[in-house]
């Protein structure tokens, strides 16, 4: 439910016009655990304004999203906090 109400609520903001940047981290993560479909990605990304820059992260993107993206980047892990203690920050990673 949480994962539906937040693809909602980012569809009024890119509808809304209301930021230039959106971010939607690890979306593909949600769409790996089923909470959210790849037609639910698809339409998302057509509601996009053209002056709306759309940033979608995450493992494992289904690759007819991969297919049909502008830019695509694989980032690698070189040093993490997490591996020294540190713990999810709230604000940050959850």
């Amino acid at each position: 439910e949480a994962a539906r109400n937040g693809l909602a609520r980012a569809r009024e903001i890119i509808i809304g016009r209301e930021f230039g940047v959106v971010v939607l981290d690890e979306i593909f993560i949600a769409h790996y655990y089923r909470l959210i479909s790849t037609e639910d990605i698809r339409r998302l990304i057509s509601s996009k304004p053209e002056e709306t820059e759309l940033v979608l992260t995450g493992r494992k993107a289904p690759s007819e999203i991969l297919d049909e993206a502008d830019l695509v980047t694989e980032m690698k892990e070189i040093k993490h906090y997490y591996s020294a203690g540190v713990q999810a920050r709230e604000g940050i990673e959850y």
